[in-house]
């Protein structure tokens, strides 16, 4: 059998040269002091070595006084600044400082555990006081495992790496505070699920998207089901009252229903569509109930467009805008004074059941008795205090789809679809039923006795709604006299 084949030993001067040449910082040290050190402490019952140095600083930097530099190569001199090895020697307290003591304490619990071959990251810093980042590696030579007298430590310079991973989470965490502290709503969520559900139903032969999310409403609870959130935001849980993360995750079920299931299948209905930015206005509710009026942006991000695994969306809450916009809208159909429609309202519907109908039509035409008398002697403070008061009568007394209007200053009317002349005559009295308990509520408190004139009127199909309107003013007008010559008065208003 032939000897295996072995490598030639290479003369100690090519050692030498390969030690000074190596384009890494070598060190070649004697660590024997510290042995001696560790075995004086262990034979003096110490076994904690972290929690013994922990109790005196100063045993740490005992051991770094027990270190010796016997060799630096070429490498290491260029490294630090050093113009030769003595340079070096001399400015080992610059080199070693600050954050090294944290690094020579990990680095001796390693030697104390037995482990004579190990690495770690620390920071030196060079000759005219730049900081250096290194990892280092440390390795007791074989053959002086009992006295560590001799040890290599190279150190390799990784500053541009990590200052590049500082750099980088320099801006993750700027990305996140502007995360964390936008003044909106912001969702990091997954949507790849969903996008395999939809790629699901395509690779079945469906196309009409919209027939088939009507047939079966069930997959859009399934794909609501399927989002992942990922991360919110404070604004996110102030919005919508959580005090936590946790705790908005476990009330998703409360914040996403009711009208929320059509908003979404709208959603779903554009990305099948591969609108992958879409904008809505959508409502959600609070963990305490309240509705929220959102407009949502949402994009999936445009690294992710094969899978829908990062999307953001953003919520805007314009509750106050759009309550703002009904209140608008209310103004526009309301007598802000009594809550009844106004007149725009009254000439709008008009014109609606002129076009399409709902005969039989019966109009109730209204004049408030002795408004002008009681403005000019009690001021219209008072007078407002009847026509309110004219208001919460009629708004009790007719029901849908019949509804009351101001028409004028004392000129009240009120629509009655789909009534004929017994249920107009029904309405009437409830009017008056309910205007005499209003009274005697009123004259307990010495309020004013409210008096109305009603005319009635209906319209059947084909008729003229002029007409009708006309015939129910007559009516009111003779109401009116008949009530004023019972009080044996001109007509004062």
């Amino acid at each position: 059998m032939s000897p295996e084949p072995t490598l030639p030993l290479l003369p100690s001067a090519d050692l030498a040269s390969m030690f000074d040449l190596a384009p890494v910082s070598l060190w070649l040290e004697d660590y024997s002091g510290i042995k001696q050190l560790f075995d004086r402490w262990r034979a003096e019952g110490v076994e904690d070595l972290g929690a013994y140095l922990d109790q005196d600083p100063a045993r740490v930097s005992q051991c770094m006084g027990l270190l010796r530099v016997l060799q630096v190569n070429q490498h290491t001199l260029n490294l630090f600044g050093a113009e030769n090895p003595a340079a070096l020697l001399d400015g080992l307290a610059v080199i070693f400082r600050d954050d090294m003591a944290t690094s020579i304490g990990h680095e001796l619990k390693q030697l104390w555990a037995g482990r004579l071959c190990f690495d770690n990251e620390t920071v030196n810093y060079t000759l005219d006081g730049r900081r250096l980042d290194v990892h280092v590696r440390v390795r007791v030579l074989p053959g002086h495992e009992a006295t560590w007298d001799r040890v290599l430590v190279s150190l390799e310079d990784v500053s541009a790496r990590v200052a590049a991973d500082r750099q980088r989470e320099q801006s993750a965490r700027y990305a996140h505070g502007l995360f964390d502290h936008s003044p909106v709503s912001l969702w990091v969520e997954d949507f790849s699920a969903v996008k395999l559900l939809l790629d699901d139903l395509r690779a079945r032969g469906i196309t009409d998207f919209a027939t088939f999310i009507k047939v079966h409403p069930e997959f859009v609870t399934r794909c609501m089901q399927e989002i992942q959130v990922v991360d919110v935001n404070r604004e996110t849980l102030r919005m919508f009252g959580a005090p936590d993360r946790t705790a908005l995750l476990q009330g998703l079920s409360k914040i996403f229903r009711d009208e929320m299931h059509e908003s979404f299948a709208e959603q779903l209905r554009d990305l099948w569509d591969h609108k992958t930015t879409q904008q809505r206005e959508v409502v959600n509710y609070s963990l305490r109930g309240e509705r929220i009026h959102i407009h949502m942006q949402f994009t999936v991000l445009a690294d992710r467009l094969e899978r829908w695994d990062l999307v953001l969306v953003s919520l805007v809450d314009i509750t106050a805008r759009k309550k703002a916009e009904a209140y608008l809208e209310y103004l526009g159909k309301h007598d802000v004074l009594t809550q009844l429609r106004n007149r725009a309202f009254y000439t709008d519907e008009l014109n609606r059941l002129v076009r399409q109908g709902g005969w039989p039509v019966s109009i109730l035409s209204i004049d408030l008795n002795g408004l002008k008398r009681v403005n000019d002697e009690n001021g219209h403070a008072a007078g407002d205090g009847l026509l309110r008061r004219v208001g919460e009568v009629l708004l009790k007394a007719v029901d849908a789809p019949g509804w009351p209007a101001r028409i004028g200053g004392d000129e009240f009317a009120v629509l009655l679809p789909a009534t004929d002349e017994r249920g107009a005559a029904a309405v009437r009295d409830r009017i008056l039923a309910l205007l005499e308990l209003n009274n005697q509520f009123y004259a307990a408190h010495s309020g004013h006795i409210i008096s109305l004139s009603i005319g009635t009127a209906t319209c059947a199909a084909g008729g003229a709604m002029e007409d009708a309107l006309q015939r129910a003013d007559r009516s009111m007008y003779e109401a009116k006299a008949r009530h004023y010559a019972r009080q044996g008065e001109a007509r004062l208003g």
